[in-house]
């Protein structure tokens, strides 16, 4: 969506925890994601650093406890922001865990729809 839109941003995905450091997604949340154009496969899990808050500009949790977790890791000296995906978007505040909902499709939804709003502040901030 950003490459669509002219915006030249760099992405990056990273857990809070560190219990699946070095694995690929979770094979349905694949498989929902594939027909939607989205090939997860090169990615590799990898966890929250110090150094995230340093080396972005924006750190985005998806949900309440994610945000708790990155704020304990947060250095003072952070220069990133760190704020909730699913600020401005309509619906729902958080981004559940489809591995626990099972609701794969529904995520990737709620996912579409944050990254639609995220862009559009993204883009009111040029």
């Amino acid at each position: 969506m950003a490459q669509e839109a002219g915006l030249d941003v760099a992405l990056d995905s990273a857990g809070t925890g560190g219990w699946h450091v070095g694995d690929p997604p979770y094979g349905p949340m694949q498989s929902a994601a594939g027909p939607r154009g989205y090939d997860l496969s090169g990615l590799r899990a990898r966890q929250l650093a110090r150094s995230d808050f340093a080396d972005f500009d924006l750190i985005l949790a998806m949900d309440r406890q994610n945000l708790r977790d990155a704020q304990a890791v947060m250095p003072p000296d952070a220069t990133a922001r760190l704020e909730m995906f699913l600020q401005g978007a309509q619906g729902t505040s958080e981004v559940p865990d489809p591995y626990y909902t099972r609701d794969f499709d529904g995520c990737l939804d709620i996912i579409e729809a944050g990254a639609k709003a995220l862009l559009a502040r993204l883009q009111g901030a040029q």
